[in-house]
């Protein structure tokens, strides 16, 4: 009974560094086998492989093309280029392209954190409740959108695990406690945004900002917040953007508003067509299962502003969205911020599913009785038709059979044995769907389709090749976008064709989808 107590007191540390492993082995698996996509992978690609070749105080300023690069700043692009400068050591073909799993590397394992740290942070907010915090990791662990743009060598994965490590910071704090620590690691953490997408700071730390005055009751704000130490923290980001003022002046600016804040939220971009429905989309794409709690998750936060949890998860959910949802720009990345909030709902109703603790169901507990069943339909669904691809019915489907096999099974017999009246079968249950879509993800992970660009528009890497045979000519490209992916496999720049602009260029080779043309003026 002693040891039952002592163990409700503290966080399930050996879950979540499961759960933690496990988010590796699914991120890293095959990372390599698919190209760089465009534009984001190919860029930081490109970027960090620049700043690999510098050295001294050159590092600071990141270059694409030997141009100044003023899109992002380069706090990722630096890891990769560490990546990038260990490769080398491998190898005796220096002119040879580092490797799609050195270029990815770094971002999927960093966009990892997020899974142990969610549960860290539910353990902060609802202490004892070690099923929520269990749930938390499981949830991020088990989230398609999570897992899908964490792998890629993008900023977005990264990102969400920066904020993940202020949440956790700033949640940690306690009273007639010295904290300052805990604000030392909350700066250093906005620092790293600072180093990421820089923007995306002001509303993450927004978010937490407001349920830390609303615990004081805006009375000794000052006592308890060691903002001195936030500003130590602080320190690093806040002095690489002075550093890069210094050097480019208002150019510097064009990162914060250019190609930061302003765009995204006045200028419409390709792939933005359908505005807010594109986050939208994504949640109700990307949350299953645990999107069938969130609606419960949510309300049960609006009716517990008394307690820690529920001022942290409303107001972490209400401005992340606030922030993402009005964008003109809409990509399908940008909604990434919104698991981790999506998470921390979530987690509390899937406890009492388990558990089923009538006190703290706080009057949803015959909504929440009905959800298994409504899984097991789900699950029921997707294994006839899952079937139904299996004897050709539906032969487009073919490619997903075992996924869709392996979850619809899961979420079946997961579902009915969570509507069952003991304890112990109802954690094997919650178990069953987690199993079931870790196996079905890493089916996905492993497969050809994971990155699904890549069956959207066609492969550089040959055309990349047949460009190897022109070392000292001007290539052009026509009828096509200019293709990051193309640049960075052809290891040189290839600009979209004018006819105006060139009058000696030879057509190299044709298809129905580009035009190459070699020109020497």
């Amino acid at each position: 009974m002693t040891e039952s107590i002592s163990q409700n007191h503290r966080p399930p540390i050996l879950w979540i560094f499961l759960f933690w492993v496990i988010a590796c082995l699914i991120a890293l698996s095959s990372l390599g086998n698919l190209p760089l996509r465009d534009f984001d992978e190919a860029t930081v690609a490109r970027v960090a492989l620049e700043l690999s070749e510098k050295v001294g105080l050159d590092r600071l300023l990141p270059t694409l093309w030997d141009q100044p690069y003023l899109n992002k700043p380069p706090g990722l692009h630096w890891i990769i280029s560490l990546a990038i400068g260990t490769s080398k050591n491998f190898h005796t073909n220096f002119e040879s392209l580092p490797s799609e799993f050195c270029i990815r590397f770094f971002p999927a394992l960093l966009s990892t954190f997020v899974v142990p740290l969610g549960g860290l942070i539910q353990w902060n907010l609802r202490p004892k409740d070690r099923l929520s915090s269990i749930g938390t990791s499981a949830i991020l662990l088990t989230l398609l959108p999570v897992v899908r743009h964490g792998r890629m060598a993008m900023l977005d994965g990264t990102q969400l695990s920066a904020i993940a490590l202020l949440w956790f910071c700033l949640t940690s704090i306690k009273n007639n406690k010295s904290n300052k620590f805990k604000f030392l690691g909350a700066g250093f953490a906005c620092s790293f945004m600072l180093l990421l997408k820089a923007p995306l700071m002001i509303p993450a730390l927004l978010a937490c900002l407001i349920p830390l005055i609303w615990e004081t009751k805006f009375k000794n704000i000052s006592n308890r917040f060691s903002l001195e130490w936030f500003l130590y923290g602080l320190t690093p980001g806040l002095t690489w953007h002075l550093w890069n003022i210094l050097a480019y002046g208002k150019g510097a600016l064009w990162l914060w508003w250019g190609d930061g804040a302003g765009r995204v939220l006045f200028e419409k971009g390709s792939g933005s067509q359908l505005a807010v429905l594109i986050p939208i989309i994504e949640i109700l794409e990307g949350g299953w299962p645990w999107i069938l709690l969130w609606p419960v998750g949510f309300l049960w936060a609006c009716f517990s502003l008394n307690t820690r949890w529920g001022v942290w998860a409303f107001s972490t959910q209400l401005i992340i969205a606030a922030s993402i949802f009005p964008l003109k720009m809409q990509l399908p990345w940008y909604s990434l911020p919104l698991w981790l909030p999506f998470a921390l709902l979530c987690a509390p109703p899937l406890s009492w599913l388990i558990e089923r603790k009538n006190n703290d169901s706080l009057g949803f507990d015959k909504t929440l009785r009905k959800i298994p069943y409504l899984l097991s339909l789900l699950g029921l669904g997707l294994f006839v038709f899952s079937f139904l691809v299996l004897v050709d019915f539906f032969p487009f489907a073919k490619p997903y059979l075992i996924l869709l096999f392996t979850i619809g099974l899961g979420w079946f017999i997961g579902g009915f044995l969570l509507s069952n009246s003991r304890e112990n079968i109802r954690k094997v249950g919650f178990f069953a769907i987690v199993l079931s879509n870790l196996i079905g993800l890493l089916f996905l992970v492993s497969s050809d389709f994971w990155l699904w660009e890549i069956n959207e528009n066609w492969d550089v890497r040959p055309v990349a090749e047949l460009i190897s045979d022109f070392h000292n000519d001007e290539i052009f490209i026509k009828n096509s976008f200019e293709r990051p992916s193309l640049n960075w496999y052809a290891q040189k720049k290839i600009r979209r064709f004018e006819d105006q602009d060139h009058e000696k260029c030879i057509l190299i080779k044709a298809n129905t989808e580009w035009e190459l043309y070699s020109c020497n003026n």
